[in-house]
């Protein structure tokens, strides 16, 4: 996670420093301006994700098993939040790693995801013993 950050920054300044050298001031603005619609695009994304979630009881979604077939190692929490529209019921403490978080269906299957450095690392499906 580190190393992206710095890759990530390390990009955005050679992008503005190539853009001085080719276009001048004018580069640089258009540049930036880029950046900030790219930045724009994300938080936007982010708020509409984080709106339809809000709408939704805390660890409730349609299918736990639907989920458990769908969901794929890698993928971040706003990933899965925005692919069940509802924000997880958390399991492991404040700043734990890794973080633990449990969706549930009205058949009382669950789904719980451990989450490593902010990606999907494992999850596990749970469901009612039938009699």
């Amino acid at each position: 996670m580190r190393f992206q950050s710095i890759l990530l920054w390390a990009g955005v300044a050679a992008l503005l420093v190539l853009a001085q050298f080719q276009f001048g001031w004018p580069g640089v603005a258009f540049a930036g301006a880029g950046l900030v619609m790219w930045l724009l695009l994300h938080f936007t994304r982010l708020m509409g994700v984080m709106k339809r979630a809000a709408n939704r009881p805390v660890g409730h979604v349609d299918s736990a098993v639907m989920l458990n077939a769908k969901l794929q190692p890698g993928r971040t929490l706003m990933h899965v939040i925005a692919q069940t529209r509802a924000l997880g019921e958390r399991l492991s403490a404040e700043g734990a790693q890794p973080e633990i978080y449990r969706w549930s269906d009205e058949s009382g299957s669950s789904v719980s995801c451990e989450f490593e450095g902010g990606k999907l690392a494992r999850w596990q499906l749970v469901r009612p013993t039938q009699d």
